[in-house]
């Protein structure tokens, strides 16, 4: 398969490209500067900047983007849109990393995870750029993507144990009653759904066992 990675200089990103590249596919990185990835092939581009012939030909797309100050918030939504609008009509997949403050409370699909009291405040400017995204994403007319969002606690740090649950709509925690994933394992969750496509014009979600 052949997959382009944007912003794959991130943490996430870098992590989706090597699980990539180790399952033997066709990678090329998309970043703004030098490619620290193990990809071969890379583009380099701004995000905003990257045209529908850029994407011509991939199977997938992996939007990677992060943003954490108050002027950059607003590009989860921008980036996310503009995959959407350049992609449309084409048959490559766009498949966005999310967060975990849009998840639901219960199958009434009413109350999110933001929404509660016990949500850090430290991260509801995040969750919310996230839920914003995430809800305009609903609306396009292109419904090739899959937005997967990771466990509440998503540690980069942590190991990388090789297995996971798929999950909803639905914040879901383990027998433990833990939601929590690492860095590496959601990238194999990333590269399985890549895969299988099983998902198309949903948001799943993945934590650990």
């Amino acid at each position: 398969m052949k997959i382009a990675v944007l912003a794959a200089n991130g943490k996430a990103g870098s992590l989706i490209v090597k699980e990539a590249v180790e399952r033997g596919f066709d990678v090329t990185a998309v970043v703004r500067g030098e490619n620290k990835t193990v990809a071969k092939n890379v583009i380099i581009k701004d995000l905003l900047d990257l045209t529908k012939e850029d994407l011509q030909g991939f199977d997938a797309v992996v939007s990677a983007f992060g943003a954490w100050t108050a002027e950059t918030l607003p590009l989860y939504t921008t980036t996310s849109i503009h995959l959407l609008d350049i992609l449309k009509g084409t048959n490559t997949r766009i498949l966005i990393i999310g967060g975990a403050g849009s998840l639901y409370l219960d199958e009434s699909l009413t109350t999110q995870l933001i929404d509660t009291p016990e949500f850090p405040e430290e991260y509801k400017p995040v969750a919310s750029a996230a839920q914003k995204a995430l809800a305009e994403i609903r609306k396009n007319e292109n419904k090739n993507w899959t937005y997967i969002s990771p466990a509440a606690d998503f540690d980069y740090e942590a190991e990388r144990k090789g297995e996971y649950l798929l999950a909803g709509e639905v914040f879901t925690t383990n027998e433990k009653g833990e939601s929590k994933i690492s860095y590496a394992d959601y990238a194999i969750a990333m590269v399985d759904e890549i895969e299988k496509g099983n998902n198309l014009g949903k948001r799943i979600s993945v934590l650990w066992k």
